[in-house]
């Protein structure tokens, strides 16, 4: 008996080590909706490097930075806006709607997730089930082969050397490989999706967005195309909010808004062996090599050396940003302008964290 007790007062003292390494999410905090109500805490009373922070500010502003947020257990840390004094720029604050560009990606992700959640689909499915047969310039047998999960992950096997890879026209669509054999990232096919989706749940994209995930969590925006792209705009605190969302893996408060956790999971686990850093249209640190767009080469080490292993990210054009650290319970968000200018931008997202990790170390 003695013995059996001091084993269990073992086993109860290992699990709560385990326990004390990881974020407890059941403290996190989630702004109310249909509020601009946000709980803040400071950087000082959390013990950060506050000497760090001019640093950090410097390489946002000087880099067209309109605006910052910080994310710790849900609590504003850190907002800043930027640009305002600057001659040609339009005013930004809290209130400024901006352009998501591909980190919105992550944004249709997760409404696949619940559109098969509801019942309307299930990503092994053939796309053609969705969009028809002839969605493609291929064979009916090589089209047969793509699958919605072909679409999240980067690797219909369509060529995205064509003049447009945004365009998602038949004639635009053509055959480079087998489905699930080669990774490029190729904006057409992603596209798709939202069609995919439109049609499996037999409602218009944008209101099923909304009432399944916009309205429920408090988000603002609206989605607008501008050539062959749906891009999302929102606030920046609205971009926040879906990264809250996703560090509380699916659920806002005590409302679960995916049940789902493991497509949670998979959305940002490594989701196929071509380019490891890639889970479903999320961008994932800490890995081995990672590919870039309009490349074949495997480049060796992580997507972003100075941030986090843990951290998952959407990225946009011109560096917008959502990216959650799970192991920090924190959530960054930047929107704004990027000199760089190229369709992943990785080297700023670095250039950050290599700032922040100086100021939450």
């Amino acid at each position: 008996m003695t013995r059996l007790f001091v084993l269990f007062a073992l086993l109860t003292f290992l699990q709560s080590c385990i326990k004390n390494d990881q974020p407890d999410n059941s403290d996190l905090y989630f702004p109310p909706t249909g509020s601009d109500t946000w709980e803040t805490t400071t950087p000082a009373s959390l013990g950060w490097n506050i000497s760090a922070i001019p640093s950090l500010l410097s390489v946002l502003q000087n880099n067209g930075t309109r605006a910052f947020i910080l994310l710790k257990d849900g609590k504003i840390v850190m907002e800043e806006y930027f640009g305002n004094n600057l001659a040609g720029t339009v005013p930004f604050n809290k209130n400024t709607l901006w352009y998501w560009a591909s980190a919105g990606k992550t944004l249709t992700a997760f409404m696949v997730g619940k559109a098969q959640e509801d019942g309307f689909l299930k990503i092994n499915d053939k796309s053609s089930d969705y969009l028809g047969t002839g969605w493609s310039s291929l064979t009916l047998q090589k089209e047969s082969m793509i699958t919605i999960r072909h679409q999240l992950t980067m690797t219909t096997g369509l060529d995205d050397g064509v003049t447009d890879n945004h365009s998602f026209l038949p004639k635009d669509l053509i055959y480079k490989s087998d489905a699930g054999t080669r990774w490029a990232y190729h904006n057409g096919p992603y596209t798709l999706l939202e069609k995919v989706v439109k049609n499996a749940a037999g409602a218009d994209f944008e209101v099923y967005f909304n009432s399944a995930l916009c309205d429920r969590i408090g988000m603002d925006g609206t989605w607008q195309w501008t050539d062959n792209d749906h891009v999302f705009y929102s606030t920046a605190r609205s971009m926040a909010r879906f990264g809250l969302l996703m560090l509380n893996k699916g659920k806002w408060g005590s409302e679960t808004i995916m049940t789902n956790a493991a497509y949670i999971n998979d959305m940002i686990t490594t989701s196929q062996n071509l380019n490891k850093s890639y889970g479903y249209l999320f961008w994932l640190n800490g890995k081995e090599s990672f590919m870039a767009p309009e490349s074949q080469l495997l480049i060796p080490g992580s997507v972003s050396p100075n941030a986090p292993a843990d951290m998952y990210s959407g990225i946009g054009k011109n560096g917008q940003y959502v990216s959650i650290i799970p192991s920090k319970n924190m959530v960054m968000i930047r929107m704004g302008d990027d000199p760089s200018s190229v369709p992943v931008p990785f080297l700023f997202l670095d250039d950050i964290w290599e700032k922040l990790i100086l100021i939450i170390k």
